[in-house]
């Protein structure tokens, strides 16, 4: 790659490019990008110093950024190909790389942690680089803005470790040279770009090949999943009961989940407390402490700590009301898209409030993976109380004829279930004595959240 002063990101506004763009402003570079619509977060990184256009033409592209001898060019592959600037930029000698690439580069020159999974990836990484991040420090490319720092991008000047959401999607995460590999799940996702199943695992299968001799491999039990790695790569596994690296004595009391952790040495970290107490985040904290434990860098006290202090990734089960009280009411907001997370959240709600009235209000995110998974996403919805269903979120997708939320709402059962756009839904709830509400799906539902609990708390 040859040197560069400036970089320009097509499609800037996804969370993960955000990341990228923090870090080349954090050495100095000058940064500029396009997307579709201005968001909260294109907001933020404009007021950061990065050069934003919401217009998709070639002349839109600032002037600065239209010499292919000092600027390179990323782009994400929820960008099509027929995008104007993007054909401007390939059409006339610039350097144009997937941002999957960029992150190559950077665990080529450190040692990766990288966690690549259907569901889970967002949280497990987030934890793993709080931890590394409150003792030794390490850089991280997280897929969530996490709480703690209000950013999804961690730096070290001097921690060899950088932590990376590695993500499967367009096989980006086949960039990646990971010196530790964390494999939360394999169930099937993305069957627009893979096809199959069979397709979708093959990739994970590929993914553990590129774990550096000698490296790391840390693999959820129970997964249909047949690694490859080098003979020289350590196999661990883990999960909430079982496996190399598992949980004991879970305990809930007064609102708090409390477990000792147990890694393949006998070592046993005892009473570390969830600082978000759901059930999904035992597992998922097994994951980022077995990590942390593969680089030799785990101390107990500094673990323990950073667990219990640990807030989560923005939209990762966040509550925006919590009432007191036996009969207070919740509002809880889950990025939640496929069928399996879906399911995990509303037992986790659940088993927080298990006798309350549960309304679940969610968007479905692409046409291509409501298609696929219709079944399972009534099924898993079954379990609220209420539903509401809004419109499709489309993001990089056309419609597909017949291909509607209500091919859902027809196979819900036990729910009282409506589908409605998504303009409607504030008006929905204000006819709705709701006890607990969810709002759940990895689209732009949780643009009206400030309305809801501004409408519900009046």
């Amino acid at each position: 790659m040859k040197p560069f002063d400036k970089v320009y990101f097509v499609g800037c506004g996804g969370i993960g490019m955000a990341a990228l763009e923090r870090y080349f402003l954090s050495q100095g570079k000058e940064v500029g990008g396009y997307d579709r619509t201005p968001s909260d977060l294109t907001r933020a990184l404009a007021d950061e110093g990065v050069k934003i256009t919401y217009d998709p033409s070639a002349e839109a592209i600032p002037p600065q950024f239209r010499n292919p001898d000092d600027t390179l060019v990323v782009y994400t592959p929820a960008v099509p190909d027929s995008h104007p600037g993007l054909q401007y930029f390939r059409n006339n000698g610039f350097e144009v790389i997937k941002r999957a690439a960029v992150l190559g580069i950077v665990t080529r020159n450190s040692k990766a942690i990288c966690f690549a999974g259907t569901h889970g990836k967002t949280t497990t990484s987030s934890m793993a680089a709080h931890i590394l991040h409150s003792s030794t420090g390490c850089n991280a490319f997280l897929g969530g803005i996490l709480r703690n720092y209000n950013s999804n991008l961690l730096l070290s000047t001097t921690s060899p470790y950088s932590v990376i959401e590695a993500d499967e999607y367009d096989r980006s995460f086949h960039q990646l040279t990971p010196y530790i590999a964390v494999i939360t799940s394999t169930d099937p996702d993305h069957l627009d770009i893979y096809g199959t199943e069979e397709a979708y695992l093959e990739s994970f299968a590929h993914f553990t090949e590129l774990i550096v001799p000698s490296g790391k491999l840390l693999v959820h039990t129970g997964l249909k999943l047949k690694p490859r790695p080098n003979e020289s790569v350590e196999v661990y596994t883990y999960s909430r009961d079982e496996g190399d690296f598992h949980a004991s004595n879970i305990r809930h009391t007064d609102g708090d989940i409390i477990f000792d952790f147990n890694a393949p040495d006998g070592t046993v970290i005892r009473d570390i407390t969830l600082g978000v107490p759901v059930d999904i985040n035992i597992e998922n904290a097994i994951a980022a402490l077995g990590a942390v434990w593969l680089t030799g860098t785990l101390d107990p006290d500094s673990a323990r700590n950073a667990i219990a202090s640990f807030m989560g990734p923005k939209r990762r089960f966040e509550f925006w009301l919590k009432e007191k009280g036996p009969k207070g009411r919740a509002i809880i907001d889950d990025y939640a898209h496929h069928p399996d997370e879906l399911k995990a959240s509303i037992s986790s709600v659940r088993a927080l409030y298990p006798d309350r009235h549960l309304t679940v209000a969610f968007q479905p995110h692409l046409y291509s993976r409501t298609r696929d998974f219709a079944p399972e996403f009534a099924q898993a919805l079954s379990l609220a109380d209420s539903v509401i269903l809004l419109d499709i979120y489309p993001a990089r997708e056309l419609p597909i004829p017949g291909v509607t939320s209500q091919i859902i709402a027809d196979d819900i059962k036990k729910a009282d279930t409506v589908v409605i756009p998504k303009q409607d839904l504030i008006n929905t709830i204000k006819t709705r004595n709701f006890d607990i509400l969810m709002t759940v799906g990895a689209g732009d539902i949780c643009d009206l959240l400030p309305q809801i609990v501004a409408e519900v708390t009046k």
